[in-house]
């Protein structure tokens, strides 16, 4: 037996102990399959920080609701895999897409002269946010939904828009979009 080959069956056989005693430690490795469940999951956590970037921004101003927001983008989005394909409801040139960090916390929370139209898009008082998904498709390491999301403000008027994601899990199992679409919906004229 090699010296390679004895290295290995001895990882192999302390993973097997350790995920027969039930504490993998050092050896737990990531599933990279994602599945409806984390979708929904993510899902969920994005449309909680949409509703927590608003309180905080009532209850502590610009500075708490940009310190939500990028949170929430650190935590949702994947730009550490490269430009997030990000096109949000209510931009336009030359600003319609936003690939960077930068260009999504502007138009989150504005206040970025770069993109002097946004008005903080997550800064509207909304208290509930509700996906409805007309379909999610699972591709092992990648998911992608296509549906509405209904956004209630404090005054309880909802504002619907067309939506789809894409989602990756990264290295640390943690599920992130990395293509994100909204519009408002079609209304014929």
């Amino acid at each position: 037996m090699s010296l390679h080959s004895t290295k290995r069956s001895i990882l192999f056989g302390a993973l097997a102990l350790s995920l027969l005693s039930g504490q993998a430690g050092a050896f737990d490795l990531q599933n990279g399959v994602i599945s409806e469940q984390e979708v929904l999951g993510a899902q969920k956590a994005w449309g909680d920080a949409v509703v927590a970037i608003s309180r905080d921004h009532e209850t502590g101003g610009v500075a708490a609701a940009k310190a939500k927001a990028e949170a929430a983008l650190d935590g949702a989005y994947g730009y550490q895999f490269g430009p997030v394909l990000f096109k949000p409801t209510l931009t336009k040139q030359p600003h319609t897409f936003r690939t960077t960090r930068e260009g999504a916390l502007s138009y989150f929370v504005g206040g970025n002269p770069k993109f002097p139209e946004d008005t903080g898009f997550a800064l509207k008082g909304w208290r509930k946010v509700e996906i409805r998904n007309v379909a999610i498709q699972l591709h092992g390491q990648t998911a992608t939904t296509l549906g509405n999301v209904m956004f209630t403000d404090k005054d309880g008027k909802v504002t619907t828009v067309d939506k789809s994601w894409t989602f990756r899990k990264d290295d640390r199992g943690v599920v992130r979009i990395v293509q994100h679409h909204s519009s408002l919906p079609f209304t014929g004229n």
